[in-house]
C-alpha cells in the first residue's frame, strides 16, 4: 500500500485479517496527508426528501458531459454505507447536513464543522495501528513500481532521512498516495503532494486518463502562506458572497447559481477579476456573523492567525489547485491497465467526476472504491516463485528547491484556471530544460515534471474548454470532444 490517507489505510482495514498488509508513509502517520485538511466533508443522500439517484444526477450535472455514469451509480449508491463504516470504527459527525455547490440537497455529511478530513483520518489512523495485519513503515518514499513479467509485484522505496534503498515484495500493489497540488504555485494541498503514486504508475506504463482536468478550489486564504488554508465552500453554502473591492457582488450576473455555481465556474471569475486588477473577498458577515467560530472553527482559526476576524472583516481570496481530477485509470475495482496494480483515491481516475468534481465527492470516491479495491485484492492470486529484484541505488537527496518553485510558478502561470496553446508550450520547455539540468534529480522533482508534463500534454491536445480545463484560445465546449482522454507514455524517464 502507497500511501496512508483516507484511500489507503480504507483499503488496509478492509482487507481480510490474514493478510500481510504494509502502508508506506513517506512522513510520520497522520502527517503530510490531504485527508487531514478536507474541510467540507462527505456528500451522502442521508436527508429527507434525498435519495442516491439525486445524488448521482448532480455528479453528473457536474461533470460536463464525461462522467462514467456505472461509476457515478456506484459512488452515490455506497455513501451511505461508508458513512456507516466510518461511524462503526469511531467517527463522529455533525448531526445537521451541509449545502455546497452543486448539490440540489443538503447532503454534506461533516465533522466538527469544518475539520470532517480531521476526524476521518485520526479514525482510520486508531484503526489501522490496532490491526495486528496492518503494518505501518514510516518515512518511506515510493519510488517505482517494481516488474515481473509485466506484472507488478512490489515497491521500490528509500527512507526519506537517510536515502537507504529498500524494495518490499507484494502480490498487489496499492497505489494511493494522493494528488499533486505541490505541482502549482498556489494550492490548499500539502507539501507532500507531489504526484508520486500517479508518477510511478505512469512510469511502469499504466495508462493514465483525464490529465488535462485539475480543480482549482475558487476560495483559498490569500495570504502569504504556501499552502495556502482553504477556505470551505460550505461557508458560500451559508450564504456568504463575493465581492470585489468596490463591493460589486459579481456572480449572480455570472451563473444563476451565483456564489453555488460549480466551482470552475467560481474559479474563473475571481481569477478574470484578478487579471483586471481588482482583488475579491468573501463576505460571511451577514450570513454567518458571530456564529463563525462555532460553525467554521479551522477557517476562523486560518483567518484569524492572518489577522482578519471574519465575524468583522470580508476574507480576501483567491483560487488555488484544489484537487487531481486525473491520474491512474482504474476500472470500478480499481485495477490498473497493469496486472497486479491497483489505484485508488487522488491518485486514480475512476470516471466519477468527469471534467468537474462536484464538492464533497472526494472522500466519498477514496471510501467507495477503496472498499472495492480491497475487495478484488481478497480474491486475486497468490504469487508463487516470481523472481523479485533487489533494492536499487540509495537516493541522492538532491536539494531541488529552486528547480521545483520555476516549475510551480509556470505550472501556475501556464497550466493554471486559463490555458492557452502559447503557454502550454511554454511550460513543456521550462519542464524539458529542468530535466535537461538535472542530472540526478529528486524523487520529488522527478515526479512533478512528469505530472506537469502528461498534464500539460493533455491540456494541449484538447482543443476545447470543459470543466476544469479552460482554453481562452477554444472557449467553446467542443461536442465532438465529450469523452475522456487516455494516455500512457513509452519511456520510463520524463
Amino acid at each position: 500500500m502507497v500511501g496512508a490517507g483516507v484511500a489507503g489505510l480504507t483499503t488496509a482495514l478492509q482487507l481480510p485479517p490474514e493478510s500481510d498488509v504494509v502502508v508506506l508513509c513517506k512522513t510520520a502517520i497522520g502527517i503530510g496527508a490531504a485527508t487531514a485538511w478536507a474541510q467540507g466533508g462527505i456528500a451522502a443522500a442521508l436527508g429527507p426528501g434525498d435519495a442516491p439517484a439525486l445524488h448521482a444526477a448532480d455528479t453528473i450535472r457536474a461533470a460536463a458531459g464525461i462522467a462514467d455514469a456505472r461509476a457515478v451509480d456506484i459512488l452515490a449508491g455506497d455513501a451511505s454505507g461508508r458513512i456507516d463504516a466510518l461511524r462503526s470504527l469511531g467517527a463522529h459527525f455533525d448531526a445537521t447536513l451541509g449545502l455546497e455547490a452543486g448539490h440540489g440537497q443538503r447532503r454534506i455529511v461533516k465533522a466538527g464543522g469544518d475539520a470532517t478530513g480531521a476526524e476521518v483520518l485520526r479514525t482510520l489512523v486508531e484503526a489501522a495501528r490496532a490491526r495486528a495485519n496492518v503494518r505501518i513503515v514510516e518515512y518511506a518514499y515510493a519510488d517505482d513500481v517494481a516488474l515481473a513479467d509485466g506484472r507488478a509485484v512490489g515497491v521500490y522505496a528509500h527512507d526519506v532521512r537517510t536515502g537507504e534503498a529498500f524494495v518490499v515484495r507484494a502480490d498487489a500493489v496499492v497505489l494511493a498516495a494522493g494528488g499533486c497540488g505541490h505541482l502549482f504555485r498556489y494550492t490548499t494541498n500539502p507539501a507532500e503532494a507531489t504526484g508520486d503514486g500517479i508518477a510511478i504508475a505512469a512510469r511502469a506504463g499504466a495508462v493514465m486518463a483525464d490529465m488535462e482536468f485539475v480543480q482549482f478550489h475558487p476560495t483559498a486564504l490569500a495570504v502569504d502562506r504556501d499552502p495556502l488554508p482553504l477556505v470551505t465552500e460550505a461557508i458560500r453554502g451559508e450564504g456568504a458572497v463575493l465581492l470585489d473591492e468596490t463591493g460589486e457582488r459579481f456572480m449572480p450576473a455570472l451563473h444563476p447559481d451565483a456564489e453555488l455555481a460549480p466551482r470552475d465556474v467560481v474559479a474563473r471569475a475571481i481569477f478574470d477579476r484578478q487579471r483586471a486588477g481588482h482583488t475579491v473577498v468573501l463576505d460571511a458577515r451577514a450570513a454567518i456573523g458571530d456564529a463563525f467560530p462555532q460553525m467554521f472553527p479551522t477557517v476562523f482559526a486560518s483567518c484569524v492567525q492572518a489577522g482578519i476576524d471574519p465575524r468583522i472583516a470580508p476574507i480576501p481570496v483567491t483560487p488555488a489547485a484544489h484537487y487531481m481530477i486525473g491520474g491512474v485509470a482504474t476500472d470500478d475495482r480499481g485495477r490498473s491497465s497493469i496486472a497486479g496494480l491497483w489505484a485508488c483515491g487522488e491518485t486514480s481516475a475512476t470516471g466519477v467526476h468527469g471534467a468537474n468534481r462536484l464538492a464533497s465527492n472526494s472522500l466519498l470516491e477514496a471510501l467507495v472504491f477503496a472498499r472495492r479495491v480491497a475487495d478484488d485484492i481478497a480474491g486475486a492470486p497468490i504469487l508463487d516463485d516470481v523472481a523479485m529484484p533487489g533494492a536499487r541505488a540509495n537516493d541522492p537527496l538532491a536539494d531541488d528547491a529552486s528547480e521545483i518553485e520555476r516549475l510551480r510558478v509556470a505550472m501556475y502561470a501556464w497550466v493554471g484556471v486559463e490555458r492557452t496553446r502559447e503557454g502550454l508550450e511554454s511550460a513543456l520547455a521550462l519542464i524539458a530544460a529542468l530535466r535537461d539540468r538535472a542530472a540526478v534529480p529528486s524523487a520529488a522533482l522527478a515526479n512533478l515534471a512528469l505530472v506537469g508534463k502528461l498534464i500539460a500534454e493533455s491540456a494541449l491536445a484538447r482543443a476545447e474548454s470543459r470543466g476544469t480545463h479552460y482554453r481562452s484560445d477554444f472557449p467553446e465546449t467542443d461536442a465532438h470532444l465529450a469523452h475522456r482522454s487516455y494516455v500512457r507514455i513509452e519511456s520510463t524517464r520524463v
